[in-house]
């Protein structure tokens, strides 16, 4: 596409005797080509398909341009390639790729002209802001989302890209306003599917409570949680406290003494539960903590169970930040809470789609651990040339792009997995 400015000359620093100058008559260039191993992945996993199927479409068939697929692609493609606003989307819609990444675009004519562009901001802005129920003599916002569909998809998605049954799963919870049956809600679909699999729960003191701890233990789900110190729990860890003193003070090191011990609450337990006690002192002081959990003693003793399965919900609290920094799980900003849970649900399945793609396609390599972040920075923000005829659509890539045998790596892995459009 052209612009008002592409005709104007821009004069840049020369380079000894040569002059630097530019126009904007590059052609139909993008930044995103990297984004088409996120369109080769959604295909093959029927990603879109499925999530539009958690829609409702009350709109007239005759006069609809963008199917839901669409709208959901241009909505979650938008959030893990970087664009956060749904203002970008009336720039970016002018772009081929991007009608080609959405699955927008139609067969190519001659000329200029390009079949099926995606939706802007105004459409999109649309489908976030559907109520719960299609109200009487609603002219413009008529596609209505099934949240407890989207929750169980979110689910089977980890169930199905999980591949054989594990024997254990560990749900990590960390503070929202979801209620507990959202909890309830997740293990029974996971036994659904995996009805032996083993379900631990871990997560901080915030949920350390009676009402919690007795439902999974009702329902088989073992737990790991923390709890919030008080004047009893610290006086029962005393003596492991002055002997983690002592060592820390002759070595000059931090010092870790575990003590396994039975509590109860004067008043808000129905029972008495294992705790853990983990007596840390360190050269700026004492560091004590407490754990309780259903595991007995015989299946996991103190410090294995600390330090190997509690502290390792610390990998799940940089999960969340990944999401909400780079993913944009934290703009919020709408007027109603179910358009702000809709906007989180999008960031979830942009994270699901780039997990996806680290998972299946950067394993073994350099990126495996990477943050969504630098995914898009290293392998999907590529420079592309993009050129449509009757036959083709022909795309031509940044020959300096320092990745490129990374792409074709990722790709051919990607390209192992059927068909699921």
């Amino acid at each position: 596409m052209t612009t008002e400015c592409s005709t104007a000359r821009l004069e840049f620093a020369g380079l000894r005797r040569q002059r630097v100058v530019g126009r904007f008559d590059g052609g139909e260039l993008g930044s995103d080509g990297g984004g088409l191993l996120l369109r080769e992945l959604a295909l093959r996993t029927g990603l879109f398909r499925r999530l539009s199927a958690c829609f409702r479409d009350h709109r007239d068939p005759r006069r609809t341009q963008h199917a839901v697929e669409v709208l959901l692609a241009a909505r979650v493609l938008g959030l893990a390639l970087g664009y956060e606003d749904l203002n970008d989307h009336d720039t970016l819609r002018q772009s081929r790729l991007w009608s080609l990444l959405c699955g927008a675009a139609g067969r190519g004519r001659r000329g200029a002209s390009w079949e099926g562009w995606p939706p802007g901001k105004s459409t999109l802005n649309r489908l976030e802001l559907t109520g719960a129920a299609l109200g009487p003599g609603e002219r413009y916002k008529k596609i209505v989302a099934d949240t407890a569909r989207l929750d169980a998809l979110l689910v089977d998605l980890f169930l199905d890209w999980h591949g054989a049954q594990p024997g254990r799963i560990v749900l990590d919870v960390d503070a929202t306003d979801d209620p507990l049956q959202e909890l309830e809600r997740i293990v029974g679909r996971i036994r659904e599917r995996w009805p032996g699999v083993e379900i631990w729960l871990r997560g901080d003191s915030g949920f350390c409570r009676e009402e919690l701890l007795a439902w999974c233990e009702a329902q088989g789900v073992e737990y790991v949680l923390g709890i919030a110190q008080n004047a009893r729990l610290k006086r029962s860890l005393a003596p492991a406290m002055e002997r983690a003193r002592q060592a820390c003070e002759q070595t000059g090191q931090a010092a870790r003494v575990f003590q396994d011990f039975r509590y109860r609450t004067l008043d808000s337990w129905s029972r008495e539960r294992r705790l853990i006690g983990k007596a840390e002192h360190l050269p700026r002081g004492a560091n004590p903590r407490f754990v309780v959990t259903s595991l007995g003693a015989g299946r996991m003793a103190a410090r294995t169970l600390y330090e190997q399965v509690y502290c390792a919900r610390g990998d799940m609290e940089n999960r969340i930040k990944e999401q909400q920094l780079a993913l944009f799980a934290d703009r919020t900003s709408a007027h109603t809470m179910r358009a702000n849970q809709l906007r989180l649900y999008f960031a979830s399945f942009a994270y699901a789609l780039l997990e996806l793609l680290r998972r299946r396609g950067l394993r073994g390599t350099r990126l495996a651990r990477a943050q969504c972040g630098t995914i898009r920075l290293k392998l999907l923000k590529i420079g592309v040339r993009i050129r449509v005829s009757v036959r083709a659509v022909r795309l031509s890539f940044d020959e300096g792009f320092p990745e490129a045998g990374l792409f074709g790596q990722v790709l051919a892995r990607l390209q192992s997995l059927p068909l699921r459009c």
